[in-house]
């Protein structure tokens, strides 16, 4: 942690709002799926199949990214993020916008689309207005920071295409539907999730999980690569209409991703977090069985089941899992930092693992991968099992809420019993 500068990080209730949002949309994505069942899991075009998707990939995901990136540029990246107090705005804007898409998509009604199409588009922007000019300046750290400013540039693109594909579904743009919805989904997935979790990654690891450090021409040679693959893959799939190409060179850094996070914590240099460690492979091999689903598909074509297989296993699985185990040790830092400001100095207060222990990661993990085993089961037979599989996504993101409450919980609780004559300070 010695490469950490606390004394930027942004007052905790800034980030903290993101990270508790993004666990309310996984409990709201399983309260979908268990009202709405098999419809929920028809075919990747369906209207209720749309809203679940995007109910994790901005819900929870999305939540998750633009709340870790409050705390994580100033703090790892040396890099300002000019927001201060227009974070809260945004943050209701961004939501508000989820909310309207999802009902306006279920009743395809035009103009709910296009406002949430705003709502939603003009959050993103603004993160990446404020970000990439710290990000792309010269100096120290250039590596991480190109790494996390391509992941920024691909949340703006994606949010961009978002707004495009809504004008298609408004009939206001004439434009290929499927072409713009296989590269929208692609940059979004690959360019700002992997992208940024393989950035923030080049450092969490080491310090959360005791890997090897990740050398620098590792990560820039994989930015540097994903960037080509998306650029060429996105190019010939909306001018050609090939789609093979785009799975291809989306496949190859996915599949690199993969391996790397695989094989650094086998060997680490200190074993530590066991929970983080479990959550991470289990949720990067859910990652990489869907990998290995779709390079199938370039063989011979993939059924329904097996494209909303693999979908499941990125999409409600893999990535949320991976970032739900990052999200709990963020939030046990966030209490960790909001104590170190407000007690006087030389007082010891609890540390990070006290405040969130592994005990309640361990029962998250477990949840999660009930949930997942549902949501696998609900992908191959919805009929039969969408519903419970709600249940157990809504049982699990529960619990994700529940842990990161007790964190701050634990954290007023000590502040209340050190200063009884004082108020908590807000978000912790």
């Amino acid at each position: 942690m010695s490469g950490l500068d606390f004394a930027k990080a942004p007052p905790p209730h800034r980030p903290l709002r993101w990270l508790l949002t993004a666990s309310v949309w996984g409990m709201v994505a399983g309260a979908f799926l268990l009202a709405h069942g098999e419809t929920t899991l028809a075919s990747r075009w369906a209207p209720h199949t749309v809203v679940l998707v995007h109910l994790f990939t901005l819900g929870v995901l999305g939540n998750a990214m633009l709340g870790s990136l409050l705390q994580f540029l100033p703090v790892a990246a040396a890099t300002p993020m000019p927001l201060a107090r227009s974070t809260s705005w945004l943050h209701a804007a961004f939501n508000l916008g989820l909310a309207v898409f999802a009902v306006s998509m279920i009743h395809m009604h035009r103009t709910g689309l296009g406002v949430a199409s705003v709502l939603l588009a003009g959050p993103i922007l603004a993160f990446a207005g404020a970000a990439l000019p710290g990000l792309l300046k010269r100096g120290g750290q250039q590596v991480l920071r190109s790494g996390i400013a391509m992941a920024v540039i691909a949340l703006a693109v994606t949010a961009v295409a978002g707004a495009v594909l809504v004008a298609i579904l408004r009939g206001d743009a004439p434009l290929p539907l499927e072409s713009i919805t296989d590269a929208h989904a692609t940059v979004g997935v690959l360019g700002g999730v992997l992208g940024l979790m393989a950035a923030v990654g080049s450092v969490t690891l080491p310090m959360f999980q005791g890997t090897r450090h990740v050398p620098e021409r590792w990560l820039g040679g994989w930015v540097a690569f994903t960037v080509i693959s998306l650029a060429v893959g996105t190019t010939l799939r909306l001018y050609s209409g090939l789609q093979q190409p785009l799975v291809v060179s989306a496949l190859l850094p996915a599949l690199l991703f993969v391996g790397i996070s695989l094989w650094l914590p086998l060997r680490p240099l200190y074993r530590r977090n066991p929970t983080l460690v479990w959550t991470w492979r289990m949720g990067t091999l859910a990652v990489g069985v869907a990998c290995v689903i779709t390079l199938a598909g370039t063989l011979s074509p993939l059924s329904t089941r097996s494209v909303l297989l693999a979908g499941t296993l990125v999409i409600a699985i893999g990535l949320p899992m991976m970032l739900t185990g990052m999200m709990l040790e963020i939030i046990g830092f966030l209490a960790w930092i909001g104590l170190r400001r407000d007690c006087p100095r030389g007082m010891r207060v609890p540390g990070v693992g006290t405040l969130v222990p592994d005990r309640d990661k361990w029962i998250v993990l477990a949840l999660q991968l009930i949930a997942a085993a549902a949501l696998i089961g609900a992908a191959l037979t919805p009929t039969l099992l969408a519903r419970p599989a709600g249940a157990m996504v809504l049982l699990a993101w529960a619990a994700v809420l529940a842990t990161q409450l007790r964190g701050m919980g634990r954290a007023r609780k000590f502040r209340r019993e050190n200063f009884p004559g004082e108020n908590a300070a807000p978000g912790a």
